[in-house]
């Protein structure tokens, strides 16, 4: 019997399960539902190399169009959906057309956390999640024009790094004491802040925004404490939200995100979700909602296998990454509940060095600045749960192989 599979979202997680659902050999149609208007594209380029015009929309294609073609996967662009029907196995978009599906995956990501302030509506106020976003921000772009930047997290720093780039004033917002502060230890912190410092980025921490002003455009941020910054352009990067919206109005479980098993099951066994926007177990970290593009594809990888009636458990280890001028970051693991910090090279004075997360002696999470091999050593620690030798692991003369588990 011919069956349809639909696919809610033209997301990262929809351009790996799509052609994923070919590789398990499902044969019936495959539609990929998304409301912007071009094919699943990467999203951690936008703000950099996209910002700054050093890459086209082409570019930034996850897959080649042909791709989609050639698996016989056809897309509905521009749309959205309005509801889900999981009884009658029906969604309906906001045209009013209904589509019948047998197998239904939901990639929906998350959308950007906004601001309700005086003048947040200004034109030159702007998020940054979309294409269309950052090609908003493009026209507003240019050398020793003013940008202020709400939100010191790794969208905020790697936006600021980007537009100092091309000679802006750039100051960055953040409310909490130190920038990065929910996922980086104090020491790290302070080498962004440093670094950026360094650049020419002016970052003010402790310091909550009041409201925007201007007539036909922004000019200024105002901060509670009565300052007032020149703006030609804002950027607000506090955060995304799960959209979650469809799966709650299905009837489906949701808990900060869509909550799914570790086969990509939601409470439906026709509907699977992947991605941003769903909740999932891990045994290293209990449950979690992963913001990843790893996190995202691999999670699609089993729902499509789930859909095929395949049994390929979800259980890759979470990891990130965040480029900024020279620096390139990578993230293993999560390092919530960590007890002990241990940096491996000069962190001071240098722009390179692992810093890694312990708890109970094992390492947890690693962040590393310039440093592939410690991150491959961290990936191999925390997946293998040893006792580390705290001495050797900070010791920079060693080599990392000799530090690699048995």
């Amino acid at each position: 019997m011919h069956q349809t599979c639909i696919i809610i979202g033209a997301s990262h997680a929809a351009a790996q399960l799509a052609p994923s659902l070919r590789q398990e050999g499902w044969e019936g149609d495959i539609i990929v539902i998304g409301d912007e208007e071009t094919v699943p594209y990467h999203r951690p380029p936008l703000s950099k190399t996209y910002l700054l015009a050093e890459k086209s929309v082409d570019d930034l294609l996850i897959r080649p169009a042909a791709i989609y073609t050639k698996n016989a996967i056809s897309f509905k662009l521009g749309q959205r959906v309005s509801a889900v029907d999981p009884v009658g196995k029906t969604v309906t978009l906001d045209g009013g057309e209904t589509l019948g599906y047998d197998k239904l995956a939901i990639c929906t990501g998350a959308r950007v956390r906004k601001v309700s302030l005086p003048g947040s509506d200004l034109p030159g106020v702007h998020y940054l999640r979309t294409l269309k976003d950052v090609d908003g921000i493009r026209e507003r772009t240019g050398p020793d024009k003013h940008a202020v930047i709400v939100g010191g997290g790794y969208i905020g720093l790697e936006t600021a790094a980007a537009l100092r780039k091309i000679g802006m004033q750039v100051t960055v917002l953040e409310m909490a004491p130190r920038v990065l502060a929910r996922v980086t230890a104090p020491e790290v912190s302070a080498f962004f802040q440093r670094i950026h410092a360094a650049e020419g980025v002016t970052i003010r921490t402790g310091t909550l925004v009041s409201g925007f002003e201007g007539g036909t455009q922004v000019t200024s941020v105002l901060c509670s404490d009565g300052s007032r910054l020149p703006a030609d352009l804002v950027i607000v990067g506090i955060g995304v939200i799960p959209n979650t919206e469809l799966a709650t109005a299905a009837g489906l479980a949701v808990d900060n995100g869509i909550l799914v098993d570790e086969l990509a099951h939601t409470s439906d066994p026709h509907i699977v979700a992947a991605g941003d926007c769903t909740n999932h177990p891990s045994e290293l970290y209990g449950r979690l909602r992963l913001e990843s593009v790893p996190n995202a594809s691999e999670q699609a990888k089993t729902a499509a296998a789930t859909i095929c009636g395949k049994c390929k458990p979800y259980q890759a280890l979470p990891w990130f990454w965040s480029d900024q001028y020279d620096l390139k970051l990578q993230i293993a693991g999560l390092n919530r509940g960590y007890d002990q910090v241990v940096i491996r090279g000069d962190i001071n004075h240098s722009r390179s060095f692992a810093v890694f997360y312990l708890q109970a002696g094992k390492v947890i999470a690693a962040d590393c600045i310039n440093r592939p091999q410690e991150f491959m050593l961290s990936k191999r620690l925390i997946a293998s749960g040893t006792v580390v030798n705290i001495e050797q692991l900070a010791d920079d003369d060693i080599e990392v192989k000799a530090l690699m588990p048995a």
